[in-house]
């Protein structure tokens, strides 16, 4: 019996896809066809781009449903709507964010890391998020993949459980604050506080306003490595734990421990790996981890209550969201 290399292969090819769907998102096609086809000369002169090449990185888009070719040029799909600036769930940040240079480099360098234990990443920029902070347009992009890569799960999760129940919801690194707003949205009698280091605050505010909830959240600059706010009987720590060593892990949960008031409710929403080798994005999710960060890593469900009881948290549930998101519970008995 030969052995089938088709695994491998579409592997290859997978990546040279993500390179001209990186080079469309870039240059801004689909803003440039939202009105209709182009040729590919007018559209190279509107990019900036050279003919040719982006009738090579088209033709290769157009075989992933992005595009699709006419007689005039090409045309935007459904698909390819996707790719808009500022469209309603656009993609383009998260594209655009995946095929930076230093991320690219991450990735290219994933050998280096499995071989060391240590991300080739940080040793060439150090902390990814302050890699992300010397470059304000960049951090702002990121902003944007984060909103966009939780947008799934942001209305369904406010819905999942009954928050009504609780008096304040502390949302831990709570970044721009959208999950926040969607479940103080959707529980007018709850009150909300948003902690998060002191030059990502301020991004929370138009959030929060634009959603009318302004009034019952407050927002805190501070480091939860130091201490998150306290007496609150509920805390969400969204996307968090998973930049984060098993370690560091623990001591941001002891933080969140010892502010909880006494039978207090901790939400934690990541991706959960299944523990088969089905597919799964929080695999490919944490091979990101691996390749930006010391010590971040997806976990699984024994891995999370692991994490959980070192710190005393009761695991209670895990509520499945769209987007491969979990909402895992745990009681602060």
């Amino acid at each position: 019996m030969s052995a089938s290399g088709e695994p491998v292969w579409e592997a290859i090819y997978a990546l040279s896809r993500f390179a001209a769907l990186a080079a469309v998102a870039e240059l801004g096609c689909a803003d440039h066809l939202v009105d209709g086809p182009r040729g590919v000369d007018e559209l190279a002169d509107l990019c900036g781009a050279d003919a040719p090449s982006l009738r090579r990185a088209l033709r290769e888009v157009a075989s992933m449903g992005i595009v699709h070719s006419t007689p005039d040029g090409y045309e935007l799909t459904e698909h390819g709507m996707t790719l808009r600036s500022g469209a309603p769930g656009s993609l383009r940040p998260v594209v655009r964010v995946i095929a930076q240079e230093g991320l690219w480099y991450a990735i290219g360098a994933l050998t280096r890391t499995v071989r060391t234990g240590r991300s080739a990443f940080a040793e060439r920029y150090g902390s990814f998020y302050d890699y992300l902070d010397r470059d304000p347009a960049l951090r702002t992009l990121f902003d944007e993949y984060m909103i966009a890569r939780t947008r799934p799960c942001i209305g369904t999760m406010a819905q999942s459980y009954d928050f009504s129940r609780f008096h304040t919801l502390v949302d831990v690194g709570g970044g721009r604050g959208h999950l926040l707003a969607a479940v103080l949205a959707g529980h007018p009698r709850l009150k909300g506080v948003l902690l998060d280091l002191d030059h990502v605050v301020p991004g929370a505010a138009h959030a929060l306003g634009e959603r009318g909830v302004a009034d019952r959240c407050r927002l805190v600059a501070g480091d939860f490595f130091e201490g998150v706010p306290p007496g609150a009987d509920a805390y969400l720590l969204a996307n968090v734990l998973h930049n984060w060593s098993d370690e560091d892990a623990v001591r941001i949960l002891r933080n969140v421990r010892s502010a909880m008031s006494p039978g207090g409710t901790l939400f934690v929403l990541e991706m959960v790996l299944p523990d088969d080798d089905a597919p799964h994005p929080g695999k490919d999710m944490d091979i990101r981890m691996l390749a930006l960060f010391d010590g971040g890593m997806e976990r699984t469900r024994q891995e999370y209550t692991t994490l959980l009881r070192a710190v005393g948290f009761r695991f209670a549930e895990i509520i499945p969201l769209p987007g491969s998101f979990d909402l895992i519970v745990a009681d602060g008995a």
